[in-house]
């Protein structure tokens, strides 16, 4: 498979041949839904706590008498039948995390990224340098190449003029070859790499 490339100015600058081994069929599949699973479930925090009745503050006295008031039995204002008792079953801090082994994640990530290349949603650029960190610059780009929707932008390392440019511009996100993971190639309408970030990412997933 070639890929065109352009350079800033929508302008046809050559093609690039991708080495690394396409995902074809269904296979792959199972892997990329347990990759995202893991992922979405890795970023909880698992901080959510509520009090059982033996937690909420309160007295130990009986609200009222057992008998002869022709109200109900009470026992405890701590009651999960109260208003601001305690909460039978609620949640309690814990760990969401999941572990997906490293051949999983590198077939997932082929995966992702054969279907989005097949889809003609990957634009390589020859590079992507900006003369400021002006978000101007950033929008002029996008304008230029017609990025209208959400958009991830790869680029080989971290460059602090396209860091700062793209911050305040939604739908916009940025990452890095080595940091690129299945959720994230899924998730834009496009995804932008330039040749350099394109070509470690492939030396990345051509590894055993």
């Amino acid at each position: 498979m070639k890929l065109p490339v352009k350079n800033l100015q929508g302008q046809d600058q050559g093609e690039l041949e991708v080495r690394f081994p396409l995902v074809e069929g269904n296979k792959g599949l199972q892997a990329v839904h347990d990759t995202v699973v893991a992922h979405l479930a890795n970023q909880r925090r698992g901080t959510a706590s509520t009090k059982t009745k033996g937690e909420v503050a309160g007295t130990g006295k009986k609200p009222w008498r057992q008998k002869g008031t022709g109200r109900a039995r009470a026992g405890s204002f701590q009651s999960p039948l109260w208003r601001g008792g305690g909460v039978v079953f609620g949640p309690k801090p814990r760990d969401y995390h999941k572990k997906v082994n490293a051949k999983t994640k590198q077939l997932a990530l082929r995966k992702a990224l054969t279907e989005r290349l097949k889809a003609g949603d990957v634009l390589i650029l020859d590079d992507l340098k900006l003369p400021s960190h002006k978000t101007r610059e950033m929008v002029n780009v996008l304008r230029t190449l017609q990025l209208d929707g959400t958009t991830l932008i790869v680029t080989p390392e971290a460059d602090r003029n396209i860091a700062l440019a793209s911050r305040n511009i939604p739908d916009l996100a940025l990452t890095t070859s080595a940091n690129l993971n299945t959720y994230e190639v899924l998730r834009p309408d496009k995804l932008v790499f330039t040749r350099a970030a394109f070509e470690k990412l492939e030396a990345r997933l051509m590894k055993d």
